[in-house]
């Protein structure tokens, strides 16, 4: 991993790894300062949030959605404050620590070695629920059985932030279990193709979060997700098919305890098989059956539908 030398970088980056030091359970008080903050206080993107909601549940009371708004604060306040507490499990001491946190617990670990066997390439498909900010510490999360796959043959595709300061101190935090093995799939959207494709001959696993609104129009397609036309990239799909990936979708579900049980539901053992629109109608299915279950669980602040 490539070493950031920017004296603004390294200083926050510093700041946040002592500030993440500090125990899980003092992150998760924070948390509900901070819900209390956004909600209260700065109402944060609070507009957007309803508007989501109310077009999402049409069927709930106004009672209802604000109880979901305010469950919703919560649970945002969380990933910020449980992905610095992230930054700091860096090296063989910090995934012990991730370890012994239990802070996700992946259920279904057999599922997901039988569909990495079923092809060269594997394709996870996740969304904004549960916190995606600790998907780099995915090879720490079985308790039972081992995976299969690698970490050194593991890509995560982003989208870069607008700001180059932030871009790079989330590129650091993200990576902090990983930072001193062999990890190189750290790639931008725009890149990801191109890196697939050389490593088509390759064991690789490719992990995309695909419920965004697509960054550009062209080859995407129009569904109905939580009761509203939505605009939906294929991108993701249209790559695992042209290179016969196996694909799953991550399911991400909040515990009653704080922490989050991920499992793996198969889309597909040859994507090359399907269609890629097919895929993507799967994978919104899933995901809104999974909204409807914990509707909070979602990221209502994003503006999805424009």
């Amino acid at each position: 991993m490539k070493k950031e030398r920017h004296p603004g970088v390294w200083l926050m980056t510093r700041a946040m790894y002592l500030l993440g030091c500090l125990p899980l359970g003092f992150h998760r008080g924070c948390a509900r300062v901070l819900a209390w903050l956004l909600r209260r206080v700065f109402h944060y993107r609070e507009n957007v949030v309803m508007v989501n909601l109310s077009r999402s549940f049409p069927e709930k009371s106004y009672e209802e959605i604000v109880r979901i708004k305010d469950r919703f604060y919560l649970h945002l306040a969380s990933i910020f404050t449980e992905t610095i507490w992230f930054g700091a499990c860096r090296g063989e001491r910090g995934r012990r620590r991730l370890v012994k946190s239990h802070i996700v617990e992946f259920d279904n670990t057999e599922e997901l070695n039988h569909l990495y066997g079923q092809s060269g390439q594997l394709m996870f498909m996740q969304a904004h629920t549960g916190n995606w900010e600790l998907i780099g510490g995915l090879g720490n999360y079985s308790y039972s059985v081992p995976y299969d796959l690698q970490v050194s043959a593991f890509a995560i595709a982003y989208l870069p932030l607008h700001s180059q300061f932030w871009d790079k101190v989330m590129a650091w935090n993200r990576q902090a279990a990983v930072e001193d093995l062999d990890f190189e799939g750290y790639v931008t959207s725009e890149q990801v193709i191109r890196f697939a494709f050389d490593r088509r001959d390759r064991k690789y696993t490719y992990m995309f979060d695909t419920d965004q609104y697509p960054y550009w129009e062209v080859g995407s397609m129009i569904i109905p997700f939580m009761n509203q036309p939505t605009r939906v990239m294929t991108g993701a799909t249209k790559l695992a098919c042209k290179l016969d990936m196996s694909v799953g979708y991550l399911r991400y579900r909040y515990r009653e305890d704080g922490g989050y049980r991920m499992s793996v539901v198969p889309l597909a053992a040859h994507a090359s098989e399907c269609k890629p629109e097919d895929l993507m109608k799967q994978y919104y299915k899933l995901l809104e059956e999974d909204i409807r279950e914990q509707p909070w669980n979602y990221l209502w602040s994003h503006k999805r539908w424009k």
